[in-house]
């Protein structure tokens, strides 16, 4: 039998997940790592968790299943996206801790370029906007941050990478440079149109071009592993950002089709084919994947904070002691209460991007308690994938009905899922297979090895595990949703 090894390096964990030549998945292996808080608003990974945790699953999955390097046709990869990193290009070596997507330490130097008039310019060229969730202010703040970085930058000594590109340079032994087109994609410095770097970009952030990797399409060759890694070399087919990494795994394959992703954050996306629609209301234009030279595009609406606040009611206040708690807690909150938890722990994303506010709850009584903040938490998500969908069907137009194709780890909560079809008034699709970023990366890489189905014959395996139909009332969705609009506006306000 032939496997594939999927990859899927996440913000607080990696794994590694074997698939075999069905796509069935084989063996699952996934380690957390630290995440390091060293200001307000600033959040870092040290590189080496990133690559030791990788490493150290893929072998681990490999060892679980009685697999060799040998029976492994390719390697996918997917990853968190947006995370930036600097490293040496001799020693491999990184020249600060990796920069996570949820940090806003560059918000006041993303206020200064818009400031200057820089935004539209960003929005037409790379199809996002100016704001500190994107790579290349990032990586600006390295260079200006890190003593000799800019130096050693202009001289050609440093490497720039999301994360994708650090894997593919340490598991080929620093002999590839590379990403693909999606995760190019979200640095602010790739021109979606033309499918290059943007020395227009460069220039507005001080990067210089050579540190930059090569863009390929997500299936291709990304050169191979270092035998002594993984006990032989494997042929590295398959790159993908996690976000789009999942519309592959959900085959959204046609335009229209829209899928949400439920993991630390929140991220849908609607696929709009071979158009790069330019948002009116503050979504984001990106590629969904690219074959054969020629993108697919999508909007996105990127929500920070999901997963992330079933973590803060076990790690910040203590309220629970795992993430199935707050399914039964919620389910037993008092009714009467309207209790809205604005979670804007790191800013708040789209529509309103607003990196400096912060989490506020409001309608607290004396009789609040963790059912109450347990409920607020969960519908949190739901209440901002409205906002998201709101948003979309305005740029758009009202293209009739719309279902949702759901995964992350938060769609295991039925609790969850029923209240986001309630308040979007929409059905919403579970999926048989809940591992769709992995399996959008094991597809990519599969894909290109010849063992699995091209795009038509991937699609038409997709299976629904379960459809959550809309049960509330209209004047109930829509008097819930208005005290959701009210609580924002007060967080914007403050």
């Amino acid at each position: 039998m032939t496997y594939i090894l999927s990859i899927d390096q996440g913000t607080t964990s990696s794994r590694a997940i074997l698939f075999d030549d069905a796509l069935k998945v084989v063996a699952i292996a996934q380690q957390e790592f630290p995440q390091h808080f060293p200001a307000s608003g600033w959040v870092e990974h040290d590189p080496e968790d990133l690559w030791s945790t990788t490493l150290a699953t893929c072998r681990d999955a490999m060892a679980k299943a009685g697999v060799s390097a040998a029976d492994i046709a390719g390697i996918g990869i997917t990853n968190q996206r947006e995370t930036t990193l600097v490293w040496d290009r001799q020693t491999g070596k990184p020249v600060h801790n990796a920069i996570v997507w949820q940090d806003r330490r560059t918000a006041e130097f993303c206020r200064d370029l818009k400031a200057q008039g820089h935004e539209a310019n960003v929005t037409q060229t790379t199809g996002l906007l100016l704001d500190p969730y994107f790579s290349g202010t990032k990586l600006r703040w390295i260079m200006d941050n890190v003593d000799g970085a800019r130096a050693r930058a202009e001289a050609g000594d440093l490497l720039f990478g999301t994360v994708e590109s650090f894997l593919i340079w340490k598991l080929t032994g620093g002999r590839v440079h590379a990403t693909d087109a999606t995760n190019a994609s979200r640095t602010l410095l790739y021109d979606i149109h033309k499918g290059d770097w943007s020395p227009d970009m460069c220039e507005m952030l001080g990067v210089p071009i050579k540190m930059l990797p090569q863009v390929y399409d997500c299936a291709a060759e990304f050169g191979t592993t270092d035998a002594d890694l993984l006990g032989g070399e494997i042929p590295i087919l398959g790159v993908a950002g996690d976000q789009q990494a999942a519309t592959i795994g959900q085959a959204c394959f046609e335009p229209g089709m829209m899928k949400s992703t439920y993991g630390t954050g929140c991220f849908a996306l609607l696929n709009t084919g071979d158009v790069a629609v330019t948002s009116s209301n503050r979504l984001l234009t990106t590629i969904a994947y690219q074959f054969d030279g020629k993108p697919t595009y999508a909007l996105e609406g990127a929500i920070f904070v999901a997963g992330a606040v079933v973590q803060w009611l076990r790690d910040g206040i203590g309220i629970i002691e795992n993430a199935h708690e707050t399914m039964t807690l919620a389910g037993k909150a008092d009714a009467t209460q309207e209790v809205i938890l604005v979670p804007a722990f790191t800013g708040l994303g789209a529509p309103y991007w607003s990196p400096e506010s912060r989490g506020a709850i409001f309608g607290l009584t004396r009789n609040s308690g963790p059912a109450e903040l347990a409920r607020a938490a969960l519908e949190s998500v739901g209440f901002q994938t409205r906002d998201l969908i709101e948003a979309m069907q305005a740029d758009m137009g009202d293209a009739g009905d719309t279902v949702l194709r759901v995964d992350g780890g938060m769609t295991a909560s039925d609790w969850t899922m029923q209240f986001l079809s309630d308040i979007l008034a929409a059905p919403v699709d579970r999926p048989a297979v809940l591992e769709s970023t992995a399996t959008g990366a094991a597809w990519l890489a599969g894909m290109k090895a010849g063992i699995y189905p091209g795009m038509q014959e991937f699609a038409a395996t997709w299976a629904q595990e379960r459809r959550f139909e809309p049960c509330m009332t209209d004047d109930q969705r829509e008097a819930r949703y208005a005290a959701w609009k009210r609580a924002v506006a007060a967080t914007l306000a403050f």
